[in-house]
């Protein structure tokens, strides 16, 4: 959702989003760095993006979510989208109410089949 938010992309999320208490693990922080420098855009973009990974409560990378990412997943998913579902699972286990945020169809429909909630998208006009 950051990078979509960062990159503006048609598919990204709703204004609202960003105002929900929003969780990730610090892996994204890994990801959206790795992308905007990839892309020759970590200057460009790097006061945006500290702004938006900064209003984001960062897991640590726990051993028990480390662990439940090497277990098997109801759907086949890519090895950082199990440490998100992990990271899920491991904030459900402890009674929080997690909704899932990504237009990835194979994370959908595995963090759909483990009982999350998908937070409802939009599309937006990518002319801003």
């Amino acid at each position: 959702m950051v990078l979509a938010e960062l990159f503006v992309e048609k598919r990204r999320p709703p204004e609202a989003l960003w105002s929900d208490s929003l969780v990730s693990s610090r892996l994204l922080v890994y990801e959206v760095w790795a992308k905007l420098h990839a892309r020759g855009l970590g200057e460009a973009l790097g006061e945006q993006a500290r702004a938006l990974l900064g209003g984001l409560a960062l897991l640590e990378m726990e051993p028990s979510v480390l662990a439940r990412a090497l277990e098997p997943f109801p759907r086949p998913v890519r090895a950082l989208d199990a440490m998100h579902l992990a990271n899920a699972d491991f904030l459900r286990r402890r009674g929080a109410d997690v909704s899932v945020a990504t237009y990835d169809a194979r994370l959908s429909e595995a963090a759909s089949e483990m009982g999350f909630e998908l937070y409802q998208l939009e599309e937006h006009d990518s002319s801003r």
